[in-house]
């Protein structure tokens, strides 16, 4: 099924007899069995208003169609999307619904949050074929923020995006990245959150095993010089930081992953916990982002990560298994009772591929 628009997608949910496998552009979730419903007919760019820094686009509008719409005027999605395509063997065109139904966000979170911090309101029909409504679309107008955020990150499992709302903001004049090399994990950790700590506006904190750690600041050439030069006094404890070229598109996409065999995890936890868990796991590889807050890892096949992590705070996706680590019992109950509201009839129930 591929519907033309919100009517037509509206009269597919209420005639659905069984599962629904919401499919945007294919980049993102898990292949899901159920009848394939794409979005890609919900797609076009409806508003843009570069000087209120606002943008309106149907859910199924390749994410690549907004980034040019944005560079034309010097403007970018703040989230710094990941394009995971390469670390999970994908193919498709990532699309706006799938980044906000899976609240995407890259290196750049630690300074301005995800994809939900920037939806301003959507559109959507949910299980019973109804349409909704939530938010506004102007910075200027916006009311009722609950829904905007509960479906951002709900991977399409309370029903489908049709339109997204969304603040952008102006791209920076400039960049600089600074590196540290030869930390381990745990100093490297150290290094930045001493770094994200500090008045200098870090917008990047990764650390790639064997190759460096690495810091960024963006905004005005005065101020980043300024900045860059103040953070590279900070960490001299930590050795002596060099100014590198930019490595945040492959640490955003997890490429250093991408040639390593093995099942993908995703872990987000205490960025003080995080050196020791992955020693831990005896990951084949890792990568660090997030000051520590996020690690991807690639572990061995069938591996039962909780097993070898013991506890630790925080949360761990399987993106090559989705059912590897099941919700706790707190956080199924809650998802059981936010479904029977929008989706009564299970329609959405497993997480959808966007």
């Amino acid at each position: 099924m591929r519907p033309g628009d919100e009517a037509e997608l509206s009269e597919a949910i209420r005639a659905a007899s069984g599962p629904l496998r919401v499919r945007g552009g294919g980049t993102r979730g898990a292949a899901r069995e159920g009848a394939v419903l794409e979005t890609a007919g919900l797609a076009g760019i409806r508003l843009y208003e570069p000087g209120a820094l606002t943008l309106v686009a149907g859910a199924g509008t390749p994410l690549a169609e907004i980034d040019a719409a944005l560079a034309a005027e010097g403007q970018r999605l703040p989230f710094e999307v990941p394009d995971l395509r390469a670390v999970l063997g994908r193919a498709g065109v990532s699309t706006l619904g799938g980044v906000v139904a899976e609240n995407a966000a890259g290196p750049r979170r630690v300074a301005v949050g995800a994809a939900r911090d920037f939806c301003l309101g959507l559109r959507m029909v949910d299980g019973r074929g109804t349409v909704i409504r939530n938010g506004g679309r102007v910075m200027k107008n916006v009311t009722g923020y609950d829904l905007v955020k509960l479906m951002a990150g709900s991977r399409g499992q309370l029903g489908v995006l049709t339109e997204v709302a969304l603040k952008v903001l102006p791209r920076p004049e400039a960049e600089a990245t600074l590196c540290l090399p030869g930390l381990d994990d745990a100093r490297a950790v150290a290094a930045m959150s001493a770094a994200l700590g500090s008045p200098w506006e870090v917008t990047g904190a990764a650390h790639l095993l064997g190759r460096g750690t690495y810091l960024r600041v963006e905004g005005f050439e005065g101020s980043v010089r300024y900045r860059a030069g103040r953070l590279r006094d900070l960490l001299a404890g930590f050795g002596s930081a060099a100014e590198v070229a930019s490595p945040w598109s492959a640490i955003r996409d997890v490429t250093p992953l991408a040639e390593v065999p093995g099942d993908l995890w995703r872990l987000h936890l205490v960025p003080s916990e995080a050196a020791a868990v992955v020693a831990r796991l005896g990951a084949e590889a890792a990568v660090y982002d997030w000051g520590g807050g996020l690690v991807w890892l690639r572990m061995a096949p069938g591996v039962d990560l909780r097993a070898r992590a013991g506890a630790f705070r925080g949360h761990a996706t399987c993106l090559s298994r989705p059912d590897a680590v099941p919700e706790s019992p707190e956080i199924a109950r809650l998802t059981a009772g936010l479904r029977a509201q929008f989706d009564p009839r299970g329609l959405f129930s497993d997480p959808a591929g966007a």
